[in-house]
């Protein structure tokens, strides 16, 4: 019985698939307090004092934290400080566990850790006189954690730097606002950590997933803006000085629940056996989930093996820039696909909150796309006229010659292989990323490979309608046929023509008169094709 494919397994054997935004962390700012001049400003014109300096500062910080001490004893909330290297995610457990209520600060954390301050310049003058200017420095100061259980959100925390300006971390959940909502609708569901795995209503569960959006996002911080200590008085928030939230991480997960944990395992199997020779070996990868110590350091190349074996859960990591997605095998029940977007700029021009549903879309689009591409490997040819169109040269419209992208030709080889790696990527490629993956697979250096030879491929690509060129950029997208023929070509050539002479000795004896035999007729065919060409 032939093993099911990557396809058959997502489409018969998955109980409940679920699109939504995981972990979301935010940065909170106050745009008109990050300068040394906005700083004297706020000291001199909002607070009114004549001179700013240090001096007038510390009590501001003094009047913070004890606010938050006020409000800790009043409230009856524990207030402790975190160890050196203590894991918070651990304690912030273990006092989540004892909390009942379905709304409220669970504790307060306190922590010295980094931040950017200002640092104080003295100067004097030639007659003697003083002044100070200031300048943004990173600093160990104080920060505060208030680790919350929102009625809209679960759990949550608020992380709030005590020093000018004032710097906040907002870290959310998407999944828990999700059960919030389904809680307060009657809708059954059972959790499978921060997802689901089941639901007694699944269109609705996508719906509410769908709906979050960013005015929950500032209607959560607003609300604990007024029921928290804050550092801004209302008097200063009603002079502007009040903190905008921009998106500083950003998770879109896909969460597809197997039948059976068994069609989890086979379709990594199936994953494995099909992708994993796609692209540089150090952008794909099958990574080992160890823990590195000093006892057993990582080797340099990391944790990555091409071999399964027993009781060893993989995951499947995917980089672009300072961005990554992620495959594993959540729980042992669901296959989750996961893509962190550590710096909305890598897709956007800004960090702003309200471009949430832009990043998700693009989140979403990646989690599809490496799927898609994950199953094209096992749906057969790209189809007999398109496979031929590219063995020989085409003229466009004004009559230029374009060249063939010929099947066992290194070099085409190489560039497509190259270019699969760039299949799942919404943003595309520029010249300058795909030159040195295809130099590498070429086993040449970057002379060898030229940046005219680059943008030659890049032409015949074009041409034969592989890859679109993005409006108004240098950049380059696959096309559906494109991404169609690289995993086909790609793959054909890794599994009939990539035996050396070490790989056909290691074969059994039986095998080798065959795959020679294949080899000769291909060579047979290739040389027949190439004289009708030069014929015709």
């Amino acid at each position: 019985m032939p093993s099911p494919s990557v396809a058959t397994i997502l489409r018969d054997h998955v109980s409940l698939s679920t699109a939504c935004v995981d972990r979301l962390y935010l940065n909170g700012y106050v745009p008109i307090l990050q300068t040394g001049g906005h700083l004297c400003t706020f000291l001199r014109e909002h607070l009114g004092y004549p001179v700013p300096s240090p001096a007038v500062i510390r009590p501001l910080h003094d009047r913070f934290v004890h606010a938050v001490q006020a409000f800790a004893a009043q409230q009856q909330i524990p207030l402790l400080t975190f160890e050196r290297d203590q894991r918070k995610d651990d304690v912030a457990a273990q006092h989540r566990a004892g909390f009942d209520a379905d709304d409220g600060v669970v504790f307060i954390g306190i922590a010295q850790e980094k931040a950017s301050s200002f640092k104080c310049h003295k100067e004097t003058g030639p007659q003697g006189g003083t002044s100070f200017t200031f300048s943004r420095q990173l600093v160990f100061v104080k920060h505060l954690y208030f680790y919350l259980q929102d009625r809209e959100w679960g759990p949550a925390f608020i992380k709030v730097g005590t020093y000018l300006p004032y710097p906040v971390r907002v870290c959310l959940n998407g999944h828990e606002w999700v059960k919030q909502q389904l809680r307060r609708e009657g809708i059954a569901f059972e959790s499978l950590d921060n997802g689901f795995r089941w639901c007694a209503d699944p269109v609705r569960l996508q719906q509410v997933c769908d709906a979050l959006g960013p005015s929950d996002v500032q209607a959560f911080f607003d609300r604990w803006v007024q029921r928290l200590p804050w550092p801004l008085t209302a008097a200063d928030q009603r002079a502007g000085y009040r903190h905008q939230l921009t998106i500083w991480q950003l998770e879109v997960s896909l969460t597809q629940v197997f039948t059976e944990p068994l069609w989890g395992r086979r379709f990594f199997e199936a994953v494995i056996r099909a992708n994993l020779d796609l692209g540089r070996p150090d952008q794909v990868s099958l990574l080992f989930p160890i823990r590195p110590t000093r006892r057993t350091p990582p080797p340099p190349s990391g944790y990555r093996t091409r071999v399964i074996t027993a009781g060893v859960i993989p995951s499947l990591h995917v980089a672009y820039k300072r961005s990554h997605v992620k495959q594993y095998f959540k729980q042992a029940q669901a296959l989750r696909t996961e893509t962190t977007i550590n710096d909305p700029k890598d897709f956007q021009p800004n960090k702003s909150l309200h471009t949430l549903p832009k990043l998700r879309a693009i989140g979403h689009h990646v989690n599809t796309q490496l799927l898609e591409a994950e199953q094209l490997d096992e749906r057969g040819s790209v189809g007999r006229s398109i496979f031929e169109q590219l063995q020989q040269p085409t003229t466009t419209a004004a009559g230029r010659r374009v060249p063939a992208l010929r099947f066992g030709d290194v070099r085409v080889h190489a560039l497509l292989s190259a270019l699969c790696r760039f299949g799942h990527l919404p943003g595309g490629f520029r010249h300058r990323e795909l030159r040195p993956l295809v130099a590498g697979l070429l086993s040449r250096d970057l002379a060898a490979y030229s940046a005219g030879a680059m943008t030659y491929d890049l032409r015949r690509l074009r041409l034969h309608g592989l890859i679109a060129r993005v409006d108004g950029t240098h950049r380059y997208t696959l096309t559906a046929a494109g991404l169609r023929v690289a995993v086909f070509y790609t793959t054909l050539h890794r599994q009939l023509l990539q035996f050396g002479g070490c790989e056909l000795a290691d074969m059994p004896a039986p095998l080798r008169p065959a795959v020679r035999q294949l080899d000769a007729a291909l060579n047979h065919l290739w040389t027949h094709a190439e004289v009708k060409l030069q014929a015709a």
